[in-house]
């Protein structure tokens, strides 16, 4: 390099610095660009690549800079508040504010919070935020990346180059920032990371709001500010909604597959095409809840979302973040809560997302044998990390709060749990005390149910754990995992193996039906038959059941008003509530056909009329968690019968369900009741709307003065073949 007299450039500008300017290794961009003082001058140093010229104007007056190496163009300029003006070799010129000129936006509180992993709003200082920073209206950018010798902003708005917007390090936080002015929404951007092996990497924004459409990789800025929701009288009421003794039926929901659009090249359809035809059609079916399995943006549609990249950003699959607004603002107007199913549990090896993602394995496990899922090829966060604790907590309020949503179903909560899932001796490291427990993760989904509750008591969490791994909707504070509810998946699997057995052998089997009582009440439990359950060879509802064409319609009608009828609160996958006959496909829309035609429609019409019963009816909910509201009253496993009451407060009638699994009509069948009266028959699964035979009791019963089943009084009735009948004093 030519030697400059000192007079051309300021004392810091020295060779090597310039060098690694040019070569994108500098280290501390924010010393040497910008304005500076050196001998009592201000200083100007840009990096323009492609600019013929710069010139710096400071109160209306112009100013060339010198090119002094390269690109690098560098000028004694009086004033700090100036704009640059490039020259092209095509005649044109741009001209900006200086990113280079501006201070710091993050504060000492954020900074000393993220650094104690204590942040809980940590979208609003991580991320590309939308803002006016010393009188410029731009996007302030700040990624957490501690190992990295370099990162840029890169984008649509720099020609993708990392040399031209280097950030600057936040303190010791291992945060980078960086206010860029003239940004705007709808910017596309990534961090381009220097890491400690020299290599780039370029990086979505973990806490990016928007992302480009798969199999498109870059963030997009997305403004979140002033979205006027109109939800407020649900809000207010929703503590009364979500509490245990209220009715909660779930319709879990597959966004892309749910309807598609097969008159404009079978896409699937939009948020605000969902806030139309999905939620007037769960309020049509009577469901208190929607379930969306992961919106959180995810690179690939065979993943279904529980394999995400973009946590904090809602998939564009379906439309930006407001319009996802849209979709549960619609929701709350009908009376639907939304639930989201949210995967903290493990994440992609994507390039472009968290994996090695300054270099070094910072949010994930340096050892596999800690860090790595066999079971689906991905990487278990370092729940042991604060701020990787803080990342996931945090994100958990993000939704709850920027998207008004009513709860989450935390995903794969039993391979959080237990450092051995899924794998064999010596392939994994025990905890400190030589056992199995993951005793990181557990804090970690304590400390974010309590955050959740703590920071608004009426939404739920919801645990997808499989185990028995105690106390796990119990509170944090008394040793429990701190979650609302769990998802039943022991209840599921015994009813499902008893259902899908030939009726004539049910009789060896009735304890998989009965036995699950005896732990119903440990936790508060929900019944889920979710779209694990009609995936990967296991076959539609309605084909796991047994016998002919009509036996499996009445079977299916049968299991649904046993599941409805038990306690706990239910959920249902979409497609199961009209018995589409074939497994789910995420690729194409639902059988909706099928739901046209009679047998199908009865199961739909059932599923509605259960779910109208259920809500209406205090003794089927108000003690779903609490075993004073079950009682067994007969069980006949040489029949396949079953009889039970579910109880409500004093003031409410009890109500009595007896099923018969098998394809043999019971006349007369005697079933002990707690009190006289007429029983009026407020469900039959054999009625004829339903695809029944139509066959009962005539619309109810009165009881005798008959002991039976350990009651003083006593019902005769008529039970069809594979029916539940339901009858209420």
């Amino acid at each position: 390099m030519a030697n400059k007299d000192p007079v051309d450039r300021p004392d810091f500008l020295t060779d090597d610095a310039l060098a690694a300017l040019m070569a994108g290794t500098h280290k501390a961009t924010f010393d040497i660009l910008g304005p500076h003082k050196s001998r009592n001058k201000r200083w100007i140093t840009t990096f323009q690549p492609q600019a013929i010229s710069v010139t710096a104007t400071v109160a209306g007056k112009q100013t060339d800079l010198p090119r002094i190496e390269g690109d690098v163009f560098c000028g004694k300029v009086p004033g700090k508040a100036y704009t640059l003006t490039m020259h092209y070799p095509d005649g044109t010129q741009h001209t900006i504010r200086d990113p280079f000129a501006f201070d710091p936006v993050l504060s000492d509180l954020d900074k000393h919070l993220f650094g104690e992993g204590t942040h809980k709003e940590l979208w609003r200082v991580l991320g590309a935020h939308v803002t006016k920073h010393q009188g410029s209206n731009g996007v302030h950018f700040a990624v957490w990346a501690p190992n990295a010798q370099r990162v840029s902003v890169i984008g649509d708005f720099n020609m993708w180059d990392g040399r031209r917007h280097p950030m600057r390090p936040a303190g010791d936080t291992g945060i980078w920032e960086m206010f860029l002015p003239e940004v705007e929404d709808g910017a596309l951007y990534k961090y381009q990371i220097v890491g400690v092996d020299g290599q780039r990497r370029d990086k979505a924004d973990p806490v990016g709001f928007g992302s480009q459409h798969p199999p498109e990789q870059a963030s997009i800025v997305r403004d979140l500010a002033g979205y006027g929701w109109r939800d407020d009288a649900w809000m207010k009421s929703r503590a009364a909604r979500t509490d245990r003794a209220q009715p909660i039926s779930i319709y879990e929901v597959h966004l892309g597959s749910w309807r598609r659009r097969y008159d404009d090249h079978g896409r699937p359809l939009s948020y605000q095409e969902l806030a139309r035809d999905l939620i007037s059609y769960v309020k049509y079916m009577g469901f208190t809840h929607i379930e969306l399995l992961p919106v959180s943006e995810f690179p690939f549609d065979g993943s279904w979302g529980y394999q995400p990249v973009g946590l904090y950003a809602p998939t564009i699959r379906f439309g930006p973040p407001n319009e996802f607004r849209d979709l549960v603002d619609a929701a709350h107007a009908a009376g639907i809560g939304v639930l989201l199913d949210w995967v903290p549990g493990h994440f992609p090896t994507d390039a472009h997302g968290l994996v090695q993602f300054d270099g070094t394995a910072l949010y994930e496990h340096a050892d596999p044998r800690e860090g790595f899922h066999q079971d689906w090829n991905t990487l278990i966060p370092n729940y042991g990390r604060t701020e990787v604790k803080n990342y996931f907590v945090a994100n958990a309020l993000y939704w709850l709060e920027e998207y008004h949503l009513d709860g989450l179903r935390v995903d794969a909560v039993a391979s959080m749990l237990y450092r051995d899932y899924s794998r064999d001796e010596g392939e994994w490291v025990p905890n400190k005390d030589g056992g199995r427990e993951n005793y990181e993760a557990i804090a970690f989904l304590q400390e974010m149910n309590i955050a959740a509750y703590g920071a608004d008591p009426t939404v739920m969490t919801i645990a997808e754990e499989s185990t028995s791994f105690p106390g796990v909707s119990q509170p944090a504070h008394a040793g429990g995992l701190g979650f609302g509810y769990k998802w039943n998946m022991g209840w599921m699997n015994d009813t499902l193996r008893y259902m899908e057995k030939d009726p004539i052998y049910r009789q060896h089997d009735h304890h998989l039906m009965t036995f699950p009582i005896d732990w119903a009440f440990t936790e508060n439990f929900i019944l889920p038959i979710s779209h694990d359950e009609v995936v990967h060879g296991k076959g539609a509802m309605l084909a796991k059941m047994p016998g002919t064409e009509w036996e499996k319609f009445a079977n299916l009608r049968a299991y649904y008003a046993f599941m409805w009828t038990q306690p706990g609160k239910k959920l249902l996958f979409m497609g199961c509530e009209f018995a589409q006959p074939e497994e789910w496909n995420h690729d194409a829309e639902l059988n909706w056909g099928a739901a046209a035609q009679p047998a199908h429609k009865g199961v739909q019409q059932l599923v509605q009329d259960l779910n109208r019963l259920y809500c209406d009816t205090p003794a089927l909910h108000v003690k779903d968690c609490d075993h004073s509201g079950f009682q067994w009253l007969c069980n006949d496993p040489a029949q396949s019968v079953m009889g039970y009451l579910r109880k409500g407060n004093a003031a409410d009638s009890d109500v009595l369900i007896v099923c018969n699994f098998t394809p043999v009509e019971r006349v007369g069948f005697r079933v002990g009741v707690p009190s006289g009266g007429h029983w009026r028959e407020v469900l039959n699964t054999d009625a004829a709307i339903y695809g029944g035979g139509n066959r009962g009791n005539l619309g109810g019963c009165d009881a005798e003065d008959t002991p039976a089943d350990g009651q003083a009084h006593s019902v005769t009735l008529t039970l069809p073949p594979l029916s539940v009948v339901v009858l209420q004093s």
